[in-house]
């Protein structure tokens, strides 16, 4: 991963900044699971990658807390399912 994942608790989601832009995803921490609401990349992002960049950190981050993911938003959903080395983490 080339940019950092932030954890923007207060806001409720994780964040990528690149070259002034943002990607997110807004979550909610529910029992063992993490939710993933919604997933959103800036438009000047859109297409770069950025968005699939911020889902493996989400992943990872999930991971790292013994987490399994919910995926309410359609591109989390897909993008966990299309990357099978974080299926296990699929709810």
């Amino acid at each position: 991963m080339g940019s950092a994942i932030r954890d923007n608790a207060a806001g409720h989601r994780f964040e990528l900044e690149r070259n002034g832009h943002v990607a997110f995803a807004n979550y909610e921490r529910r029992g063992t699971s993490l939710v993933i609401r919604h997933v959103e990349a800036a438009l000047p992002l859109r297409g770069t990658g950025a968005a699939g960049e911020l889902m493996q950190g989400v992943a990872e981050i999930a991971r790292a807390e013994g987490r399994k993911i919910t995926p309410l938003c359609g591109y989390a959903y897909a993008w966990l399912r299309r990357h099978k080395e974080y299926r296990d983490l699929l709810n």
